[in-house]
């Protein structure tokens, strides 16, 4: 029986650690993306953007059926942004499935503007 090679933890967590690394970076991304795509980014400047967010996250803590509400709303954003990609591809059925280069964990929309009063 040959010895075990031992564990190379250092390598390990090296590769943890990129790998975290590269998801952080992909998800700034799309929130980037996500604010380009509601028009956030040019209807609110970054102080009154990450107020919003905060009153959200708040709001999300205190009231769950909000939540459910943005959700479903993001849901109708992405699903309308989705037609009317494959309508300029060439005109793809609404009941086709997603593109597979659709990324899989979307991050959640920000709340509704007139939600954070």
């Amino acid at each position: 029986m040959a010895p075990r090679r031992p564990r190379d933890i250092e390598a390990e967590l090296k590769a943890l650690q990129d790998k975290a690394r590269q998801l952080r970076t992909r998800q700034k991304s799309q929130l980037g993306e996500l604010l380009l795509s509601t028009g956030a980014a040019d209807a609110l400047d970054p102080d009154t953007l990450a107020g919003l967010l905060l009153r959200g996250i708040e709001q999300a803590k205190s009231d769950p059926k909000a939540v459910e509400g943005w959700r479903k709303r993001g849901e109708a954003f992405f699903r309308r942004e989705r037609e009317a990609a494959a309508s300029a591809d060439g005109g793809s059925s609404a009941n086709d499935p997603a593109p597979a280069s659709e990324p899989q964990g979307r991050v959640a929309p920000p709340p509704p503007r007139q939600a954070a009063e």
